[in-house]
């Protein structure tokens, strides 16, 4: 039997393109609620291959606004609507969010008119779309779910959050994008699950070959290092770290850069997560790697 708490990592990747990772989004599941972060490329399907009911979820917390955990925005609010969504889409997010939701809005107004009043005839109540800039400190709570919203350091982007969710007892914590943060030690202090990102910078630095020297050191800057990773890890100690967000990847060797790395620094339990990978949290937290990923 599944715990009453679960996570399902729908995407892991960073910017580039790739059909074994799609972009960063991770679906959270406890007390009935269906709660998602981030929005990145190919979100919408990979909600759909859970289950037809999956695209429906209305409730999405970002970690920034930056375009690889936003893109899938539109294609989840416009197609869930044409599935069947008749309630509002909530979206909380660092500020911008707001602007950027009116001109989704507006972007869109010409196939939202055609849909809601000439063709299907589609209910104004799904495709309402309410957003809420947010600060650290932010809580959102229904029954006995809590998210928490906190600062992580992925400056220049500011503000960039982290996320602490609460159910039962168990706590989930993922970092969203964020270099080493005293932040996240502190938020991130007895949680079960730690969802963090990661960068493989020689597996990187392979792939990146097309990208300026200024840009490939500016992206190393802005992330987390396997053994960087170890350190925090071993400062909060969670009973399962699952990296997400994984930068460096597909190239040969990335895998074993990340686990070696980290374990220079640290002894604890430690996986790399993937497309569909879905973590049970309860008394164990167990993951199960997903065969349909791609």
């Amino acid at each position: 039997m599944g715990a009453d708490l679960t996570v399902t990592l729908l995407g892991t990747s960073s910017p580039s393109p790739s059909i074994e990772r799609f972009g960063m989004s991770t679906l959270v599941e406890a007390g009935g609620e269906r709660l998602l972060f981030d929005c990145g490329r190919g979100a919408l399907q990979r909600l759909f291959q859970l289950g037809p009911e999956y695209p429906r979820v209305d409730k999405l917390f970002l970690t920034h606004l930056h375009s690889d955990h936003i893109v899938g925005i539109p294609d989840l609010w416009l197609t869930a609507w044409i599935m069947g969504r008749s309630t509002a889409f909530k979206v909380w997010g660092p500020k911008g969010t707001v602007e950027m939701v009116a001109h989704l809005e507006q972007a869109y107004q010409a196939d939202i008119h055609i849909r809601r009043d000439l063709d299907e005839l589609l209910p104004q109540s799904g495709i309402d779309i309410e957003a809420e800039d947010i600060a650290e400190g932010f809580e959102y709570t229904h029954g006995n779910v809590r998210v928490i919203v906190f600062d992580v350091d992925h400056r220049p982007v500011t503000p960039a959050f982290g996320y602490r969710i609460e159910y039962e007892g168990k706590v989930v914590v993922l970092s969203g994008d964020t270099r080493p943060c005293d932040n996240l030690v502190k938020y991130a202090q007895g949680s079960d699950l730690l969802i963090h990102e990661i960068i493989a910078p020689q597996a990187f630095l392979k792939r990146a070959v097309q990208m300026t020297e200024h840009h490939r050191q500016a992206v190393i800057e802005h992330h987390t290092t396997p053994q960087q990773a170890g350190e925090i890890f071993s400062r909060i100690n969670p009973k399962l770290a699952v990296y997400s967000h994984v930068i460096g990847g597909p190239i040969p060797g990335y895998e074993e850069e990340i686990l070696n790395g980290t374990a220079s620094t640290y002894s604890g339990a430690v996986e790399i997560g993937y497309d569909l990978t879905r973590i049970e949290v309860g008394d164990e937290v167990r993951s199960f790697k997903s065969e349909i990923s791609h």
